[in-house]
């Protein structure tokens, strides 16, 4: 997803909504999984591109594609000939024009994480992490919802009967948007209160929702990552997305530990103890300014375990 730059009198902040829980694709096109080299195409957004990872390819675009995007690691967990075509910030019209000239009747799975940058969810969350004072949350997200409701829809009938027209042989997951947030802030230049980081969460299941119906309306299979992201979002322990992130393209976005890591127990526990990669601060201390160099939450790329990710959907 875009991520807005700080501006000296604001605190940005972005993800996108978004994008990929990137640990749960695997659940969702199981069957003979056997050809190896059978062409793989990874579409959507910084979800699916690998944003968030902290290492990135450098082929020339600002995609920030990485081999440590989920695709790449399924790719190389199953033998499978991938063409990641997902693009950091890609809307449905980005995929529509410049993603699915990758597609062809020889194209054997399809995934596509995509919806939460028509959303507008990276300036949603850049208006929301602002001082109550000085935001207006709600009037973003009601406009993000009403997107949701209203347009999206549509826009997702048409890309995704695109797809099939392309790739008429293709198993086809999309993906949705994992839950960002626990219901605490604990980083420092960031002032998001517990009621907005609810309807925050609940957006993203609204967008998961329209995603869902629209996939099984073409008869798509639908990866969802809440469950396996619950207890693992921004400010638990572990933290398995990004918070406030310096460089800030890599804010709100899934962690390399998320992506190469077996799915996690979505009953899992919060541990009373959070860990968070930004400076914490008392609720009743007084915010600090502003600052334009936000500090670094990310952790350094994992190794993809020996055996393959249990995850929940692997193209397969």
């Amino acid at each position: 997803m875009v991520i807005p730059r700080y501006l000296p009198s604001r605190r940005a902040r972005a993800g996108a909504l978004s994008g990929l829980s990137a640990t749960l694709l695997i659940a969702a096109t199981a069957a003979n999984a056997s050809a190896a080299g059978s062409s793989y195409v990874a579409l959507g957004d910084s979800y699916s591109s690998g944003v968030g990872t902290r290492v990135y390819i450098s082929d020339g675009t600002n995609c920030l594609r990485s081999v440590y995007a989920y695709p790449s690691l399924i790719a190389a967990a199953k033998g499978y000939s991938l063409n990641l075509r997902a693009c950091s910030g890609a809307t449905v019209a980005d995929v529509t024009n410049s993603q699915l000239s990758a597609l062809s009747s020889s194209t054997s799975y399809v995934t596509m994480s995509v919806g939460g940058n028509d959303a507008g969810f990276a300036s949603v969350l850049t208006e929301c992490a602002k001082p109550a004072w000085m935001s207006n949350c709600n009037g973003a997200i009601d406009g993000a919802v009403n997107y949701i409701n209203t347009t999206l829809p549509g826009s997702l009938s048409t890309l995704y009967a695109s797809i099939r027209s392309r790739a008429p042989y293709s198993k086809v997951t999309i993906v949705g948007y994992p839950r960002i947030f626990n219901g605490e802030d604990c980083n420092a230049f960031t002032w998001f209160s517990p009621t907005e980081e609810a309807r925050l969460n609940q957006t993203a299941d609204l967008l998961n929702s329209r995603l869902a119906s629209a996939a099984a309306a073409k008869g798509y299979a639908f990866a969802n990552p809440t469950g396996a992201f619950l207890g693992r979002a921004v400010c638990d322990s572990p933290e398995w997305i990004n918070g406030l992130s310096n460089p800030i393209v890599n804010s709100y976005h899934p962690r390399s530990t998320a992506t190469a890591t077996a799915t996690p127990r979505s009953s899992a526990r919060r541990s009373p103890a959070r860990s968070c990669g930004s400076p914490t601060r008392s609720p009743r201390e007084r915010p600090p300014p502003p600052s334009d160099s936000p500090p670094n939450s990310g952790g350094m790329p994992q190794p993809m375990p020996a055996s393959s990710p249990s995850w929940s959907s692997h193209p397969t």
